[in-house]
């Protein structure tokens, strides 16, 4: 039995691919029960992404531990049958589908506030269950380029450059998706029923310029690749290339870290001009490179380890997995699966007193528990049997 904050909570997942099923692995992380509902025979599309382990994908595996999987033929009569039995007893339903799909076949927030009226019921879209773009199909290049993030992360010379994470899909689908959901389940106390979440990936990703937005609301200026304080505007706060070909962030942002790092190397005539304009301001980014040029990467950070200046190195994944505070932090753990063999998968991020996260089981071969689940709704193995017959599971 889970210990977890939110033991007692069940999830049915029918989503698929990444934001939904990253969501559903962080109510499971902290206890809830997630059952992961398949198409039969195929399953999550996840599960066929190159590369491999054995059976499954690597990135099926990196998003579906501590879930259960059933299979279940939600276009059929049957299938629908079996699901409204599960809804009456679930708290939450989980869904990536296009927008008016679950309308369509019978097992919307209407359709299911009807048989449990508790139930809290979250749609993840890309831009949304309305509006002229609710149908659009999108990835999440394209949610952030109309969100306007892309057009603030480039290249000095103005290029647009994609980011090395799925921001719009993790963070401005799942997450959002789990931060509502827990929000919606505290509310039923209040309110006295479940309710429906509109999860837009656009949405999601926009609120997260929330800074440069209120920059933007104020004077109008829109924001420029690689021209705003926290995107290489000023020397203090900047990546800059060794002399190894390897990069080094400098975070010397508030006047205290750019004096100590300015002391450091030297350069004290550097501290007056922190904030210069025009061309004090490209000269001196340009002068700070030529000195971390004139080292490799390790000599900086060995010079620079015990000065108090927000100077750290830019880390490849072998560097970054293995990372001194990482260890510590356990972000890195290895989990045993029946058929994959030993896995590594990053940890749940948060880290609690009393009920903390855990990695119970590694992620389900396709259908592994739809017998149990079945048995659970009374089921008995003749009447599993001729729904397998009948491709219902």
């Amino acid at each position: 039995m889970s210990t977890g904050a939110l033991s007692g909570i069940r999830v049915l997942d029918i989503s698929r691919l990444l934001p939904g099923p990253y969501c559903s692995m962080m109510l499971g992380d902290l206890g809830a029960e997630i059952i992961k509902i398949e198409e039969p025979g195929r399953g999550d599309y996840l599960r066929d992404f190159p590369p491999k382990q054995r059976e499954d994908s690597a990135f099926f595996l990196a998003v579906n531990r501590n879930k259960k999987s059933m299979t279940l033929n939600l276009r059929s009569a049957r299938g629908k049958e079996i699901f409204f039995e599960l809804v009456k007893g679930a708290d939450v339903v989980l869904e990536g589908l296009r927008p008016g799909v679950i309308d369509k076949l019978g097992i919307g927030y209407k359709d299911l506030e009807k048989i449990n009226p508790m139930i809290v019921v979250c749609s993840i879209s890309g831009y949304g269950q309305d509006g002229p773009y609710a149908r659009k199909a999108g990835h999440d290049m394209n949610y952030l380029s109309i969100a306007g993030i892309t057009g603030v992360t480039g290249t000095r010379d103005g290029k647009p450059i994609l980011p090395g994470i799925q921001i719009a899909d993790v963070g401005g689908g799942g997450m959002l998706a789990a931060y509502c959901i827990l929000a919606a389940i505290i509310g039923r106390d209040r309110i006295g029923k479940g309710q429906y979440i509109d999860i837009s990936m656009m949405d999601g990703a926009m609120a997260w310029l929330c800074m440069y937005a209120g920059k933007y609301f104020f004077d109008g200026i829109t924001p420029r690749p690689s021209k705003e304080l926290l995107t290489g505007q000023f020397a203090c706060y900047n990546v800059y290339k060794t002399s190894d070909d390897r990069y080094i962030s400098l975070g010397a942002l508030e006047p205290q870290f750019w004096v100590a790092f300015c002391e450091a190397v030297e350069r004290e005539d550097w501290i007056e001009v922190q904030y210069a304009g025009g061309d004090r301001r490209e000269g001196l980014i340009a002068e700070v490179g030529e000195l971390f040029l004139a080292h490799t990467r390790e000599e900086m950070i060995e010079f620079l380890k015990d000065v108090d200046c927000c100077c750290e190195p830019v880390n490849n994944f072998d560097e970054a997995f293995s990372h001194s505070q990482v260890v510590h932090r356990n972000m890195v753990v290895e989990m045993d699966h029946p058929v994959e063999g030993k896995i590594r998968q990053l940890n749940f991020p948060g880290k609690f007193s009393e009920t903390p996260a855990e990695l119970k089981t590694p992620p389900p071969t396709l259908g592994e528990h739809t017998e149990e689940v079945l048995k659970e709704l009374g089921m008995t193995d003749e009447k599993i049997a001729g729904l397998r017959e009948e491709k219902i599971i």
